[in-house]
């Protein structure tokens, strides 16, 4: 990425552009091909249906008992189903989903670094910032489109098509449930291959922005009755020469104190900002009980289409009010701690932890016969053949979820699929209640219920004041380097955020949500599968003080950027004045040299030696 960005100026930006979208049109095909090459979706259950029948295996009975079939509680792994298993661990199909990511961010590379920097240099001074917000913002179009698309996809089986749904006892809700996602990285394949078609056909550079008639007139030659436009050559450019000016180019720009605080600013932006979105829908499930496809859906509809429209208005307000860069430094740090300081209130929006019984309540007040390590194991449940590895929720009239009916003590079920329904259920029974009955899934939270519209709506304004002070952002860096390295420092920028804040991010924040799961699923072959139950009080700390206190380093470091900035306009902001004010009396011409607007000491081509700020 870093040299695509250094090389990029001095290449035909637009074609390279195009062979950006060629690759990750190819990776997205190839990160859908496990779906074509391995079997179906197994998930965790253990009540089946035969020939439109039901038969619950998990209510509780004998594993002897006449009549009864052998139930996975008492089951051996027979030498097929491990022979199964052995292949499913020693699969290599996740490499194409390797192969296919590391695809897609290849050619994902160029398309902003020398995008933005196409636009920011054949366009006037003044309206830079307005078309790169418009651009930033409209940018944001596509996510908006593709979270509806995962929303739907989200809803629909994984193996839609081959399998009867009616077969399907879980729905979205479930924890168990995996949507479609193979459908979706199709469909973006095929519209990434026809997006790549346009930029063939611009050209290698645009007249500047306002200068379109003086270019016409210097460029027109009459030759008899015949007009030839004489269109300047496009440079060649040995590939030595720009290599050769790498190393000095990126000493310059890190000897920038503003380009050097924006990238540790950017790097902890990303680790949030990847945090956040990694785990919102994880967050939003276990937290307020909302499907994965719903959340998707919300932030769909609602938070992307807020951020779109604060990038826009923070372009367009710097271009309607022709803010300084020093102006653009304090309303971005501004913006920032009012979004930080509504960050906080997140924690506010809480949830009561889900009640399964044996593991965050008791049963129903009964007595426990066992240690922690089996407290599901309750006296309604003692003469049942229950597995503690399993789990197929169950919630009873009490209001209290089971891992499965057997643990709620279930001896019978009626229904079939979805429709199942549990009957004489010893642990459901207690106090003044007279039935004793379950139903497949885990219970609803009706505070849970409550607190999501408050939580979304907190979530909607901090992502619109977020939003309003990224263009100002991304304006600062463009303001702190020389023309010539602007790409190069988008490159740079992109990179550093990516490699440090989009790669570690997951990590940390996965393995510290995974220290708060209370129940752990089980794969078919055994071993640790998806968590299954949070504690979701603990889940809503960590994720929630870890964006925090990444977010409290970001402002301190906008509140260094502002200073640095504003420290060195002091000094130098009555010679720019000047300037200004002696090029427009001098001259019937508008000005619009870049010079006058870079910060002072970010130097030009024309004065490449000067020291960066």
């Amino acid at each position: 990425m870093v040299l695509v960005s250094y090389l990029g100026p001095r290449v035909h930006r637009p074609k390279v552009i195009g062979v950006g979208c060629l690759i990750m049109s190819l990776g997205a095909f190839l990160s859908v091909m496990p779906q074509f090459l391995m079997g179906r979706y197994n998930y965790e259950r253990i009540t089946v249906t035969v020939h439109n029948s039901s038969m619950s295996v998990s209510a509780c009975s004998l594993a002897s008992s006449v009549g009864h079939p052998v139930t996975d509680a008492t089951e051996t792994p027979s030498p097929k189903k491990n022979f199964g298993c052995e292949k499913t661990t020693n699969s290599h199909l996740w490499l194409f989903v390797l192969m296919g990511n590391l695809l897609r961010g290849i050619g994902e590379a160029p398309v902003m670094p020398l995008g933005v920097s196409y636009i920011d240099d054949f366009s006037k001074e003044e309206n830079s910032a307005f078309y790169i917000g418009l651009v930033r913002s409209s940018g944001m179009f596509g996510p908006t489109l593709g979270f509806l698309l995962g929303s739907f996809c989200a809803s629909l089986w994984v193996d839609i098509g081959i399998v009867d749904i009616d077969t399907i006892s879980i729905n979205p809700k479930d924890t168990r449930w995996v949507g479609a996602w193979w459908l979706g990285l199709l469909i973006c394949g095929a519209v990434n291959l026809i997006a790549s078609l346009p930029f063939w056909f611009l050209p290698y550079s645009l007249p500047k922005e306002g200068e379109n008639e003086i270019l016409k007139i210097s460029h027109l030659s009459v030759q008899g009755d015949h007009c030839k436009t004489d269109l300047p050559t496009q440079p060649q450019l040995k590939f030595s020469e720009a290599v050769k000016g790498f190393f000095p180019a990126l000493k310059k720009l890190f000897g920038n104190p503003v380009f050097l605080v924006y990238i540790f600013l950017t790097i902890l932006q990303y680790n949030s900002l990847v945090g956040l979105i990694t785990y919102e829908t994880k967050f939003m499930e276990q937290q307020f009980n909302v499907s994965v496809a719903r959340a998707i859906f919300l932030i769909g509809v609602i938070l992307l289409p807020i951020t779109i429209l604060g990038m826009f208005l923070g372009g367009f307000l710097i271009k309607k009010f022709k803010l300084h860069v020093t102006e653009m430094a304090k309303f971005a740090c501004i913006t920032f701690i009012v979004a930080y300081l509504l960050n906080l209130l997140y924690f506010t929006c809480s949830c009561e932890v889900l009640q399964v019984a044996g593991l965050t309540v008791p049963y129903s007040g009964l007595k426990h016969l066992s240690s922690s390590k089996n407290s599901f194991m309750a006296s309604c449940n003692a003469d049942c053949s229950c597995k503690l590895d399993q789990w197929d929720p169950v919630c009873g009239d009490n209001g209290i979820t089971y891992m499965t009916a057997c643990f709620a003590g279930c001896k019978s079920s009626t229904g079939t699929g979805k429709n199942m329904v549990f009957h004489n259920c010893s642990c459901v029974e207690g106090p003044g209640l007279g039935n004793s009955s379950a139903v497949l899934g885990q219970c609803q939270r009706e505070s849970c219920t409550k607190a999501f519209p408050y939580f979304l709506a907190l979530q909607t304004a901090c992502a619109f004041i977020l939003a309003l002070g990224g263009t100002p952002t991304y304006m600062i860096m463009f303001r702190s380097v020389s023309p010539e390295l602007k790409s190069f420092a988008v490159g740079i920028e992109t990179l550093g955020g990516r490699v440090l804040g989009g790669l570690p991010a997951p990590i940390y924040f996965g393995a510290l949500i995974d220290e708060t799961c209370l129940k752990w699923g089980t794969k078919n072959c055994g071993g640790s599968g998806s968590c299954r139950v949070y504690d979701t009080n603990a889940f809503r700390n960590v994720y929630l003080g870890l964006i925090a206190g990444l977010r409290a380093g970001c402002c301190l470091l906008y509140i260094v950027v502002s200073v640095l900035i504003i420290k060195r306009f002091k000094t130098h902001g009555k010679e720019m004045k000047d300037v200004k004010n002696t090029a427009r009396s001098t001259s019937k011409e508008p000005v619009t040299s870049n010079k006058n607007d870079i910060l002072p000491g970010a130097g030009t081509s024309d004065d490449s030696e000067e020291t960066h700020m």
